[in-house]
């Protein structure tokens, strides 16, 4: 009796149960047994209870953690807005090109990273640009860098409209150029902000000039018959043997104005194109630029320009290499009746911002001077019997023979280009 109240904690030393009698009739092998069967099943019990217990709590706490972490969407229509310029530099060889694609791109694009700078600030409601009036001055490629480049949107303000309206409240408004250099790499930079842009101001259309500047190391280029070829250049003329023939543009009208054109020193061996124009066709400096190359190594006669600016005599374009991106510079962008309003240069964050600039050219300065020590320290081979042209990347486009230009063979007409477009269209929506 007592190991049996020892087994179930009987206290009672009275009455006995049905079952405590029941139990009395056992062997000692037969309690044991019925001991560890009552051991199992209160285990099996208990592990349920622990594992209820445990479910419970970790559902409390996801729904205290979703709770405290509740997103609540920025709604826009409480805000006001205004239409701004922004003018802004980058360096291009880390970009595919400004504007931002509606595709992936193997690289982001400038454009791409400003409005998601914006975007994470909440000065624009999406990364969709016709959301807020969205415009680019100049459009440049994959490699393609700017010093002045500017565009126009609407963004948030801080301001009612009628407060917008006068120069006095603009300490009230967003800091929008500190706000963004702060959020973007450190290879663009936002420079100066128009808070009242001209009545109906476009980036684009509202720009009276483009200025572009190709860079070029002199090595054995004859600089005067280029600099008398970049001449022939200015006044209006039909650049459609100086660009790349796009048919899904439709473009029929290839006259651009050309009002300078010259070859500038820059600083030792480093010389310059100096380029401005009311507007550019696709790849039209690149493409100026390579004939000048040409020209330049002595290899074309400056008649060349004048013959692929006549289309009555040359149609179609000649086949050639087109001059590197990396060199190329959108060096500044011209409008009428704007203020651009620069950031007060005693402020901490300008001071950040321009500290940022000085670490960049001396982060390139650096990778420069190390890059002539590989230069000088590594065997010069000598190249004979081949023609090395000149596409300003330092490497060039060895040939065995050279063939003059208008010797080549020749692209399809502009007009046949569109042509095939268009039947390629028809045939796809027919489909």
């Amino acid at each position: 009796m007592s190991f049996l109240r020892r087994i179930f904690k009987l206290g009672v030393k009275s009455t006995h149960t049905v079952e405590e009698s029941e139990y009395l009739k056992w062997s000692r092998e037969q309690l044991i047994e019925r001991l560890l069967q009552l051991e199992t099943e209160k285990r099996s019990i208990d592990d349920e209870v622990e594992d209820k217990k445990h479910k419970r709590v970790k559902t409390e706490g996801v729904a205290k953690k979703g709770k405290r972490k509740q997103y609540r969407e920025f709604d826009f229509s409480k805000y006001n807005t205004r239409f701004i310029a922004l003018k802004f530099a980058y360096l291009g060889w880390n970009y595919n090109g400004l504007a931002i694609q509606k595709e992936p791109t193997p690289l982001p694009t400038v454009e791409g990273t400003i409005l998601e700078a914006m975007s994470k600030c909440k000065l624009v409601p999406s990364m969709v640009p016709q959301d807020y009036n969205f415009s680019r001055c100049g459009r440049t490629d994959k490699g393609v860098s700017a010093m002045n480049q500017v565009i126009s949107l609407s963004v948030r303000s801080n301001l009612t409209a009628e407060e917008q309206l006068d120069p006095a409240n603009d300490s009230k408004e967003i800091p929008y150029v500190h706000i963004l250099n702060q959020l973007l790499p450190d290879d663009i930079r936002v420079s100066a902000v128009c808070l009242r842009p001209p009545e109906g101001f476009d980036a684009r259309f509202s720009c009276k000039y483009r200025h572009y500047k190709y860079l070029f190391k002199k090595d054995s280029l004859n600089i005067d018959l280029m600099q008398e070829a970049a001449k022939m250049y200015i006044g209006e003329h039909d650049f459609r043997n100086f660009c790349k023939l796009d048919g899904s543009k439709q473009i029929t009208n290839y006259k651009r104005v050309i009002l300078s054109s010259q070859i500038l020193h820059i600083d030792g061996d480093m010389y310059c194109f100096d380029l401005i124009g009311s507007a550019f066709l696709w790849h039209q400096v690149r493409c100026m630029m390579a004939n000048l190359f040409l020209i330049g190594q002595e290899l074309e006669d400056i008649s060349l320009i004048s013959n692929l600016l006549s289309p009555s005599k040359y149609p179609q374009k000649p086949i050639y290499e087109l001059a590197s991106d990396i060199p190329l510079i959108l060096y500044d962008c011209k409008f009428e009746n704007i203020e651009w309003l620069d950031p007060d240069l005693t402020n901490d964050k300008t001071m950040k911002s321009s500290r940022i600039v000085d670490s960049v050219e001396l982060d390139y300065k650096l990778k420069s001077t190390i890059s002539s020590l590989l230069k000088e320290n590594f065997p010069r081979a000598v190249i004979r019997g081949k023609t090395i042209i000149n596409v300003g990347d330092g490497k060039g486009k060895v040939v065995a023979t050279y063939k003059k230009l208008l010797e080549r063979n020749f692209m399809d007409s502009a007009e046949t280009i569109n042509a095939k477009y268009r039947q390629r269209k028809a045939k796809r929506n027919q489909e």
